[in-house]
């Protein structure tokens, strides 16, 4: 028989003690967040966005470069979305490329797929005319039948939706001598139908046919009081979506920007 080792009680204690001690999860954060860095919560609004964009949102993988600092908020009395102040757009100005007017080989409004269906019925068209007239009403359709709207150009005001055009800041045919047609699909019909940016509004159908697809050193709003937002929302559309620019185009946009209260 092997001998037999007796262990004195008290120290047989102190084991079982420490036994006990070192199982109790005393240290670990169990329940308070073990294992996070200070910051790894969420933010609020930090949630990611949706996989799938609507129509008028900006081309995918391009991130707007003419957005406002948070602190450089539009003069009041801009009539469209996305407007940046007077110093932003100057800023903006200066960073487009200069570069002499492209061919308009292969050239056609149907490449920029137009007006895209937006939802309860409604085309990218019938959105505009809601938001920028005033009291508004719409048939079963989503078509305007009424309302008042006083176009940016030449501050005429329009009581019938059928006199009113929807007009592209930076016209299609413009677009693509700068620069779109290079573009896909996706990105051609993002721009004609951009909600987001400061590229569609509603203007007399006058105004819109006689600006044509003609660049601000070769038309400009009859109308001098729309002079700060036109060169404004026209650079920022340039700017968003990495267009070009001509010389004589920068020296007019310049000198509308020059136009705007300091």
């Amino acid at each position: 028989m092997g001998h037999q080792i007796r262990v004195p009680g008290a120290v047989l204690a102190a084991v079982l003690l420490l036994a006990a001690a070192g199982c109790s999860g005393v240290g670990t954060g169990s329940g308070t967040g073990a294992g996070k860095a200070p910051g790894d919560d969420p933010k609020p609004g930090g949630a990611t966005p949706s996989a799938s964009a609507p129509a008028g949102s900006a081309p995918t993988g391009s991130a707007p470069t003419g957005s406002a600092p948070a602190d450089a908020k539009p003069p009041s009395g801009d009539v469209l979305p996305g407007m940046v102040g007077a110093s932003v757009a100057r800023t903006q100005l200066a960073a487009l490329k200069i570069a002499p007017p492209g061919t308009m080989s292969g050239y056609s409004r149907d490449k920029f797929t137009h007006w895209a269906e937006q939802g309860d019925k409604c085309d990218t068209r019938e959105v505009i005319l809601q938001r920028d007239g005033a009291n508004v009403t719409r048939d079963s359709q989503c078509k305007a039948v009424s309302g008042t709207w006083k176009s940016l150009y030449d501050e005429v005001v329009v009581t019938e939706a059928s006199k009113i055009d929807i007009d592209h800041m930076v016209p299609l045919a413009e677009g693509w001598r700068s620069g779109a047609a290079g573009w896909d699909a996706a990105k051609r019909k993002a721009f004609a139908n951009d909600l987001t940016h400061p590229q569609l509004l509603a203007v007399t159908a006058s105004s819109n046919r006689s600006k044509g697809d003609q660049s601000p050193d070769l038309w400009q709003p009859p109308s001098k009081t729309a002079w700060c937002q036109y060169g404004r929302a026209w650079t920022t559309v340039k700017s968003v979506y990495g267009l070009t620019v001509t010389e004589p185009e920068k020296k007019t946009l310049s000198t509308m920007l020059d136009t705007c209260a300091s």
